[in-house]
């Protein structure tokens, strides 16, 4: 990046817009909660770059309400407990109006009785495990059957695979997530011991004997497929062994639910054409809206950087956010929210995205092929799908719906009629 783009953000992280008609006495602070060092830096840096474009843009247009955006960034450097006290820095000290932020579901954890202690307000930007529903957090990233579940049909339905090695970094998500794919690959007729499960920790690198595991299963001849919810840099390592060990996507393909094309621009790609990832958004989306702003995104940050999905879950949720603050004619976090329900906005892989009152989106789910340049050629996609807060596939969320509109409830008991506390999934 030359100097004059990092002038550029340096200028926005400060509120230093120069947009003339702002006003001087008001300002609206929007807190970035987003890891720029530890493991999983490797994601979560583009996340904090995209929220000060988007704040750029937003000063650009005018502000919010007259008054200037400011973007407030804090490093909690990969360390879970750090995130709950950047969290209630952003809200006590910095007196942030919301915070955008969060990569791990342990880290969102970690936030979540801080921004439910202080009504604070939270957009989450990636694919989780479900199994929650805050008021103070809106999902805009994938739920479990925006997703896993869309991932694992097409492994059954267009693949074939028979056996499924289910390979996670070792904390609440992949479990939860694999908790819920083990229970409906056994609706489906999986047997038991054909499902191999496997937890590493972060930072994870040295693959060599889980591969040969992963390897091991088909040794019966039954199709193997990988479904990953590796997280941050571990994913280098265990590309790297695939790749040592001679699979290539014919051979045991994987889909994974958090590489995307900031993970892979690191990466040799070579080796892995045809392996996938389940996403809602692409950077190959051939759409008007989506060249905008890949246009833009490297105009700023250079021709090499790349977009993915999470960055454009920010996009939405930090424009509906910005839409709900015009609507309410206030930043107050309780406005805000009653703002937020039925909030659209254009995808930019097309279609429209809904605010429901669970907190979360309607988005189109799209799985992508792993090309040699590191990008991916989308093929599958469906209409928008309405996230849901709690999975069909476990007998305990099956009867738990979330409506924050109606019911105010968001863990809402069908079989009892009553809205009971929200359970931990620790």
């Amino acid at each position: 990046m030359n100097f004059l783009k990092s002038t550029a953000l340096g200028a926005v992280a400060l509120g230093m817009s120069t947009t003339a008609t702002l006003a001087a006495d008001c300002t609206t602070k929007v807190g970035v909660l987003h890891s720029l060092s530890g493991t999983m830096a490797i994601s979560e840096t583009t996340l904090k770059d995209t929220m000060l474009m988007l704040v750029a843009d937003q000063n650009e247009k005018g502000g919010l309400l007259g008054c200037e955006l400011e973007a407030v960034v804090v490093d909690p450097a990969s360390d879970w407990p750090l995130f709950a006290e950047k969290a209630r820095e952003l809200i006590s000290v910095h007196e942030v109006d919301v915070i955008f932020g969060n990569w791990t579901s342990v880290s969102r954890k970690s936030v979540l009785p801080v921004i439910e202690e202080l009504n604070g307000l939270l957009f989450y930007p990636v694919q989780y495990e479900g199994e929650e529903s805050s008021k103070n957090v809106f999902y805009t990233g994938a739920a479990p059957n925006q997703q896993a579940i869309p991932a694992t049909d097409y492994f059954l339905d267009e693949l074939g695979v028979e056996k499924f090695a289910l390979l996670g970094t070792d904390y609440v998500y992949p479990r939860t997530t694999n908790n819920i794919l083990e229970s409906y690959l056994k609706d489906k007729g999986i047997a038991p011991e054909d499902i191999f499960v496997n937890y590493t920790p972060f930072g994870h690198s040295d693959w060599s004997k889980i591969v040969a595991d992963v390897v091991a299963l088909g040794a019966d001849g039954k199709k193997v497929g990988v479904i990953s919810t590796i997280n941050g840099d571990a994913n280098i390592g265990f590309y790297k062994e695939l790749a040592a060990a001679g699979i290539s996507a014919d051979d045991i393909p994987v889909v994974a639910f958090s590489v995307g094309e900031e993970e892979l621009s690191g990466l040799d790609t070579s080796n892995l054409v045809g392996h996938l990832a389940a996403w809602n958004y692409f950077q190959s989306a051939d759409t008007e809206a989506n060249e905008e702003f890949i246009d833009k995104w490297k105009t700023l940050m250079g021709e090499e950087r790349v977009t993915n999905d999470p960055m454009e879950a920010h996009y939405i949720g930090f424009n509906m956010w910005a839409n709900a603050v015009e609507a309410a004619g206030t930043t107050d976090v309780d406005a805000v929210r009653t703002a937020m329900y039925g909030q659209k906005f254009p995808n930019l892989t097309g279609g429209t995205a809904e605010m429901l009152p669970n907190h979360h989106l309607a988005k189109p789910v799209l799985i992508g092929e792993i090309q040699e340049d590191g990008q991916f050629d989308i093929i599958s996609a469906t209409d928008p799908v309405p996230g849901d807060a709690w999975t069909d596939f476990l007998p305990e969320s099956a009867v738990l719906v979330s409506d924050w509109k109606d019911l105010g409830c968001g863990m809402y008991d069908t079989s009892t009629s009553t809205c009971v506390q929200l359970k931990s999934n620790y």
